[in-house]
C-alpha cells in the first residue's frame, strides 16, 4: 500500500483527488493540508510515501515546500497553469514528477507507482506515456494477489451485500461447506476475521466493480 499525501489549497479539487484514489486498491490518501504551512507544521505527525503538490498556494508556495522538505521526500507537483521554467526549477528542487490538473486518475496513479518505486518522471511525451503504461496496474500485497478466482467472486458477492452462508451457495452453486472453506482461506489471505471486514476489503481491492 502507498500512502499519499495531498497539498492543494482548492477543496473541491482535493476532495475529489482523495476519492478517486481512495478507490484504488494499492493506494491510501493518509493526508490531507490546504497550503504548505499546514504540512510543513504538522508533517512530522504523518507517515506518507509520496506527497501530490500544488505550486501555487497561499502563504508558502510549492516550491517553499520543496526547498524545506527533506530529499528523502518523494514529491510529484500537481498544478493547473505552469511553465517550461517552473517545470525545470520544480525539478531542481527534487521534485520527482510534474503533472498537470487535467492528468487521468489512471495516470496520477501510475506516475504514484512508478515515483515510489525510484523512477522520476522528468520525461515527456512518449517516454512518459512508457513509463505510466509500466506502472499501470495495481501492486496487491500478497495475499490479495493470492486470492483465487472463486474466493474473489465470493468477494465480489459480499461487495455487493450478499453475506449469508445460505445465498453465497446458492450464487455460486457450490455447498455451504465449501463457502465456509473459502472464506477460511480468505480470511487468512487478507488477515482479518469476519464477513463485515472481508466486504470492506472486497470494496477498497475493487471487487464490486468487477
Amino acid at each position: 500500500m502507498i500512502r499519499v499525501a495531498i497539498v492543494d489549497d482548492h477543496h473541491l479539487f482535493a476532495d475529489g483527488l482523495t476519492t478517486g484514489l481512495q478507490a484504488i486498491p494499492d493506494i491510501e490518501v493518509v493526508a490531507t493540508f490546504s497550503d504548505g504551512i499546514e504540512l510543513l507544521d504538522t508533517q512530522a505527525d504523518f507517515g506518507f510515501d509520496v506527497l501530490l503538490l500544488d505550486l501555487e498556494m497561499p502563504e508558502r508556495s510549492g516550491f517553499d515546500v520543496l526547498r524545506s522538505m527533506p530529499a528523502s521526500v518523494i514529491a510529484i507537483v500537481v498544478t493547473m497553469h505552469a511553465t517550461q521554467e517552473q517545470r525545470a526549477t520544480a525539478f531542481e528542487l527534487g521534485a520527482r514528477g510534474f503533472l498537470s490538473k487535467s492528468t487521468h486518475l489512471v495516470d496520477l496513479a501510475a506516475a504514484v507507482r512508478a515515483v515510489h518505486s525510484g523512477v522520476t518522471l522528468d520525461s515527456d511525451g512518449a517516454t512518459l506515456r512508457e513509463i505510466l503504461d509500466l506502472h499501470s496496474a495495481a501492486i496487491l500485497d500478497p495475499g490479495a494477489a493470492s486470492l483465487t478466482q472463486r474466493e474473489r467472486e465470493l468477494l465480489t458477492l459480499m461487495a455487493r451485500g450478499v453475506t449469508s452462508t445460505d445465498d453465497l451457495a446458492e450464487t455460486l452453486f457450490i455447498s455451504q461447506k465449501t463457502v465456509k472453506n473459502h472464506l477460511a482461506s480468505i480470511y487468512d489471505k487478507l488477515a482479518i476475521s469476519d464477513r463485515a471486514q472481508a466486504a470492506v476489503e472486497a470494496i477498497r481491492l475493487g471487487l464490486d466493480r468487477e
